[in-house]
């Protein structure tokens, strides 16, 4: 490569570097981790204390409609699916608990979502009353349809129902059904609004979920990279990031919405409308501290429905709550999983969609380890790009060999810059020699592997998905030691195994291709500076990397071991072809006159 072609070939390197660099997840240390609810054994106390709710405290807050049913006896509905178990009060008809039953936390506890930024349970309708009153239907007693204590128990293919209900009298009442299936991650909500035309006023009302999603990873830091808050509207996604502490983000949106939604690095909660059309949804999230270094966003979502002040009027919903898992959330129908990182979506997105995710699920189907899956994926990769790679390399091995040449021009023509130019371009075009065609696999490259990187980030199948030996979590770094102190510039002091040997393939591999003197500190700037920034990258990507640079040092070896002795041959000009005029005129001379 000429001294431009370099100059180039470092600046996109930096780039990519750089832009990576700023979207590394920093190591975290154990201790930041949030705490996660523990399963109790004990039998649970299906009837709690009665919630205390003075009077004078009842007409403050409830007004005279709803005073009279602030306060009871909290009852607890049970459901148990393959999928999940969830806990449900009547007190505010909430959900307490979702605990998935195929996935655990970093500590190895059930996953539940429902998060302790709701310590009375999520999901609540708010509208006003006529009265003057914010009502919250957290604060309010329900009766449920089926005693306290009672357990759905719904397996692949099952439903069942719960009802709840709070009665102002026997005339005016809000009922909530609750609809379970046994084979989703999500269940259906059913609103009823009864005789409340004097009763709610300003035309709408909201339905909530303000507690966000409980963190279930380790690094805390990390999880607070992919955690977000979503509004699908008109074929556009409107996102809030609570990327900086103490202050609060916030986005109304107007019009129909698909859904609203936040999630986590892996799990979200999302709401969608079934009924009528809803007129808006607003978003809110914030970043607070956590102890070690750690941090927590919270988000909180509100669809905003209409209210037509009918006397019999009904809503129904849509709520998913589970794993990210594409195949899951895309089954909706909605575009629900546009909600999941899988890159810019102009370029990277179709990648991960439509190329890296199949092929790992039809892999899957033969290969139980994804370890041994990613091995695959380097081969076949490898495969696709074997004819531009063998490209590079001949046109590499042919400016390695006109180097003399050049070095003699360059000394010809050293105070005609223009000439020099000419001579080297006329030279490249005697000899068949593309100046980027070294570069140009390595540009292919590039969105596939950030592609890569947004799958093996964000996509569930790999998290905890163990490999060999110490790769315990592809999703994750592989650390292998940790330092006593922080590296400059880049802050870690957590060493990967498979980021050090994919920065040994790649300085063998520079070794190999690069000759020219003047190059040299390419031969090992690269590698260093890629070593440290993929230290923190998850090790699924890592092992990618270093399966591919090994099957590039074995190709590049296979081509420099078969033309070694080849000399260098010119190119053969070729002929000009006629158009078709002239064909004709040969084939028959009369045309010619």
């Amino acid at each position: 490569m000429d001294r431009k072609t370099v100059i180039g070939f470092v600046l996109i390197g930096l780039l990519l570097m750089i832009w990576m660099w700023m979207n590394a997840p920093p190591p975290q240390k154990p201790g930041t981790a949030v705490d996660t609810l523990k399963i109790e054994k004990a039998k649970v106390d299906t009837t709690r204390k009665q919630v205390p709710a003075p009077i004078a405290q009842q007409t403050d807050s409830l007004g005279k409609f709803f005073r009279n049913i602030g306060s009871g006896a909290e009852k607890d509905i049970f459901v148990q699916t393959p999928y999940y178990e969830a806990t449900f009060s009547s007190l505010g008809a909430s959900l307490r608990s979702w605990i998935l039953k195929d996935y655990k936390t970093w500590n190895h506890y059930p996953v539940n979502l429902i998060s302790d930024a709701a310590p009375n349970g999520d999901l609540h309708l708010l509208f006003l009353t006529s009265d003057g009153k914010l009502i919250n239907s957290k604060q309010l007693s329900f009766e449920a349809d089926v005693p306290a204590g009672s357990t759905l128990k719904l397996q692949n293919g099952d439903s069942a129902s719960v009802r709840f209900t709070a009665s102002i009298d026997e005339k005016r009442k809000i009922v909530e059904m609750f609809t379970f299936y046994g084979d989703k991650y999500s269940f259906d909500l059913g609103l009823q609004f009864v005789g409340l035309e004097q009763v709610i006023s300003n035309y709408e009302y909201q339905l909530t979920w303000s507690g966000g999603l409980r963190y279930q990873e380790l690094n805390t830091i990390n999880e607070c990279n992919f955690a977000k808050a979503s509004a699908f509207a008109g074929g556009e996604l409107t996102e809030i990031d609570a990327t900086s502490f103490d202050e609060n983000y916030k986005q109304n949106i107007s019009g129909r919405i698909s859904w609203v939604a936040t999630r986590n690095k892996y799990f979200a909660v999302a709401i969608m409308p079934k009924g009528k059309e809803s007129q808006g949804a607003l978003l809110e999230g914030s970043r607070t501290h956590l102890p070690d270094n750690g941090a927590k966003e919270n988000y909180s979502l509100a669809l905003t429905m209409p209210y037509t002040g009918q006397s019999f009027e009904t809503d129904r919903f849509t709520v998913f709550l589970g794993p990210l898992d594409f195949d899951i959330v895309k089954q909706y129908n909605v575009e629900l999983e546009r909600i999941m990182s899988l890159g810019a979506a102009w370029i990277i997105r179709p990648i991960s969609e439509y190329v890296i995710i199949p092929v790992f699920k039809f892999l899957r189907l033969f290969v139980s380890n994804y370890g041994i899956i990613l091995i695959i994926f380097a081969i076949l990769i490898k495969i696709v790009l074997y004819p531009l790679t063998k490209s590079s390399m001949t046109s590499m091995r042919k400016m390695q060999k006109l180097q003399p040449m050049m070095e003699e021009i360059k000394a010809k023509y050293k105070d005609d810059p223009q000439k020099m130019n000419q001579q080297v371009m006329r030279l490249y075009k005697e000899y068949g020699v593309n100046p980027a065609g070294g570069c140009l696999p390595m540009l292919l490259q590039l969105p596939i592997l950030y592609a890569l990187w947004a799958v093996f980030s964000a996509t569930i199948e790999l998290r905890q998905a163990a490999f060999v030996w110490w790769i315990k979590d592809l999703s994750s770094p592989d650390v292998i030691t940790t330092l006593p102190f922080k590296l400059p510039l880049f802050g870690i002091d957590q060493i990967s195994g498979l980021a050090l040997l994919m920065g040994v393939t790649m300085f063998v591999q520079q070794k190999m291709s690069v000759k020219d003197p003047r190059q040299k500190m390419m031969v090992w700037m690269m590698p260093v500076l890629l070593t440290l920034l993929f230290n923190s990258f998850p090790s699924g990507l890592n092992l990618y990397y270093f399966v591919f640079n090994l099957l590039s040092i074995a190709q590049q070896g296979y081509v420099n071991k078969l033309h070694k002795d080849e000399p260098l041959k010119k190119v053969e000009e070729k002929k000009k072809r006629g158009g078709v005029f002239s064909k004709m005129a040969q084939n028959f001379p009369q045309l010619k006159r």
